[in-house]
């Protein structure tokens, strides 16, 4: 199984490298700042570099220039106005380049990398800084200036924090305590003065404040509050298992961007937990991969947004066991 997984990898990767263009993005439905970082993230999750005297490390390092590139950040620090990914884009973004730090190549591409990362960052904060109603408060949303907060934008924001402060840059532990009080605004039961939740088992909503759990938003709330080092919560124990009981189907909305949470929260809860995580999640994305090596999810929305994005995902989700990207080791 295990050069089973190896050898879909590989086709994968070859396949992205394919979508390259020549300014350096890596994209084949617009959103070029996201889906490039994605597929950056990608390549470098199972090892790739861009140091590497390879075609999979040729393609990160040009995709690296693209996203340096001075039309890609504007002056506040925003990547999420020049390609219409708005906050969901600027938090990938800057996930990538924090992971990437120290990772560019040469002393001014690294520079160039911090620079841009710091200024992403403080972009992070004053967001979530944005005078919210009492629900929304730590949480992030579509643009820098959103009154409200969803926890699917949130996830990448709090990746990209973590991923920062493993780095060394400034991110205040406020930022941090208010993340995790949305976090738990987010959780399907109530808790109490205690943090104990009505209903231990139970998972995450889109909002705060609601009462349905669904498949992605359980699978990212998992790894959000792992993000944010509440590792032992009863949270995150009441989401894993409750996700034991509602595993990822093919056939449902945003299959793949749940596989992705699923993969790495999981994963992060170790013992068999991980394990039988794994088998499925190899399982599912072995049966569904194409013959050119790319995937296409089940998923209408996932559809549009493209074989780059959905191939990135799915390698992002069977590369736990390589341990190469840092935000994703516990």
């Amino acid at each position: 199984m295990i050069s089973e997984i190896d050898a879909a990898i590989k086709r994968a990767a070859v396949f992205l490298v394919s979508q390259q263009h020549a300014n350096g993005s890596i994209a084949d439905r617009g959103h070029e700042n996201a889906m490039t970082s994605l597929a950056i993230m990608a390549l470098a999750s199972v090892g790739h570099q861009p140091t590497d005297p390879t075609a999979e490390g040729a393609v990160i390092k040009k995709g690296l220039q693209f996203i340096l590139s001075s039309n890609r950040q504007d002056k506040a620090g925003y990547f999420g106005a020049s390609d219409g990914s708005r906050m969901y884009g600027h938090g990938i973004v800057t996930l990538m380049l924090t992971e990437m730090i120290g990772m560019g190549g040469d002393d001014r591409t690294d520079d160039a990398i911090h620079q841009a990362c710091q200024k992403a960052i403080d972009l992070i904060i004053r967001s979530q800084r944005v005078k919210k109603p009492g629900f929304a408060k730590g949480g992030w949303r579509y643009t820098p200036d959103a009154a409200d907060s969803d926890l699917s934008v949130s996830v990448w924001q709090l990746m990209a924090l973590r991923s920062a402060k493993n780095d060394g840059l400034d991110v205040p532990s406020s930022t941090i305590d208010d993340a995790i009080a949305y976090l738990v605004r987010s959780f399907t039961s109530p808790v109490d003065s205690n943090g104990q939740p009505n209903h231990a088992k139970n998972g995450f909503s889109y909002e705060a404040n609601n009462d349905s759990p669904t498949f992605t938003m359980s699978a990212a709330g998992l790894l959000a509050m792992q993000v944010c080092g509440q590792y032992d919560s009863p949270l995150v124990v009441g989401a894993a298992e409750w996700l034991k009981e509602h595993p990822p189907k093919w056939g449902e909305r945003f299959v793949l961007y749940g596989i992705y949470y699923y993969a790495q929260g999981m994963h992060q809860r170790g013992g068999e937990t991980a394990e039988s995580a794994s088998i499925l999640v190899t399982s599912e994305l072995l049966k569904h991969q194409g013959s050119n090596g790319s995937w296409q999810s089940s998923s209408g929305e996932e559809q549009n947004a493209g074989k780059v994005y959905c191939t990135a995902l799915a390698i992002l989700s069977l590369s736990v066991k390589y341990h190469f990207l840092p935000i994703y080791q516990r």
